[in-house]
C-alpha cells in the first residue's frame, strides 16, 4: 500500500532536518560555538593567525582544525560571498532547544518571549537574540518557513546569542500564540497605529507573562497574526518620523517588558 503523500513529506522533511548543517563564521561566533556543549560540531577550518587567538575555544571543544592558506580560505569553506569570516569557519548541526513548553514555562530568564512574523532578514533577526538575552527573555520564536533561518550571518550580528538564546521554529505562528495564552502568556502585537502604549499595556498586565509580537518591516504583522494578539500596542514617538527598525523596536519593546 502506498503511503499517503504528507506522510512521505514528513518523513522527507525530516530526512533532510537530519542532514542540514550550517556554516559559523567570524572569531566571535565561532568561539562562542566552540565553547557550547550543546552545539555538535563537524568541521573547523582557520588560518593560522585564527587559530592562535581561539586555542583555548579549540582546546575546549576537542575538535582537530583544518589550517589553511588565508588566500585559498574560500575554496575551503561554503561561505556566501563577502562575509568577513576573519579565518575562521565552523561547519555544524544546527541547535536544537526542545518543546515551546519546555523553553517558555520552565526555561531560564524572565516570563517574556518575542515572537518575529516574517523577519527575515537574518541581521535583524540577529540583533533581536542579543537584544532577548540582554533583556532575559526565555525565547525567541519564528515561523519554520518565511524566517530567518541559522545562518552564520546571523549568529556573527548575534554576537553569540544564538549559542544562548532560545530561537525556536515553529510550523505555524498563530498555533504557538495560542500555546502560548494556553500557557498564561499575554500576547502583544507591535503595531505602530495602536491606540494603546506599550507601557500603559504592560502596567496594565501587573505579573504575568508576555509574549511580545513584531512584524516584518513596512508590511508589518499578516492579518491572521494581529487577530491573534490579545492586544495591539505602540512604541510612542515623536516628530514627524513614528518609525522603527524590527530590531530597534524589539529592544524598546524587551525593555518596556523587561523593566516593569
Amino acid at each position: 500500500m502506498q503511503k499517503p503523500s504528507w506522510v512521505i513529506d514528513k518523513e522527507r522533511a525530516k530526512r533532510a532536518a537530519a542532514n542540514e548543517t550550517v556554516w559559523l563564521f567570524g572569531l566571535h561566533a565561532v568561539r562562542d560555538a566552540l565553547m557550547n556543549p550543546a552545539r555538535q560540531k563537524l568541521r573547523l577550518v582557520l588560518t593560522k593567525n585564527a587559530a592562535d587567538k581561539l586555542g583555548e575555544a579549540i582546546a575546549a571543544s576537542g575538535l582537530q582544525p583544518e589550517i589553511v592558506d588565508p588566500r585559498k580560505f574560500d575554496a575551503h569553506v561554503k561561505l556566501e560571498r563577502d562575509n568577513v569570516h576573519q579565518g575562521a569557519a565552523l561547519e555544524a548541526k544546527p541547535l536544537s532547544w526542545g518543546s515551546l513548553e519546555d523553553v517558555c514555562v520552565s526555561g531560564a530568564g524572565a516570563p517574556l518571549v518575542v515572537l518575529l512574523d516574517r523577519v527575515t532578514d537574518p541581521h535583524n533577526a540577529g540583533a533581536i537574540l542579543r537584544s532577548a538575552e540582554v533583556f532575559g527573555a526565555r525565547a525567541v520564536i519564528a515561523p519554520l518557513r518565511h524566517s530567518a533561518p541559522e545562518t552564520g550571518a546571523l549568529a556573527k550580528t548575534a554576537s553569540g546569542a544564538l549559542e544562548r538564546q532560545p530561537y525556536l521554529r515553529v510550523g505555524n505562528l498563530a498555533d504557538a500564540m495560542n500555546e502560548l495564552k494556553a500557557m498564561g502568556f499575554v500576547v502583544l502585537g507591535l503595531d505602530g497605529e495602536a491606540d494603546q502604549t506599550i507601557a500603559t499595556a504592560v502596567s496594565e498586565i501587573g505579573s504575568r507573562p508576555i509574549a511580545l509580537v513584531l512584524g516584518a518591516e513596512g508590511p508589518g504583522m499578516r492579518e491572521k497574526t494581529r487577530e491573534t494578539c490579545d492586544k495591539l500596542v505602540r512604541i510612542p514617538f515623536q516628530g514627524a518620523f513614528g518609525s522603527l527598525n524590527v530590531s530597534n523596536a524589539a529592544a524598546v519593546a524587551l525593555y518596556a517588558a523587561a523593566m516593569r
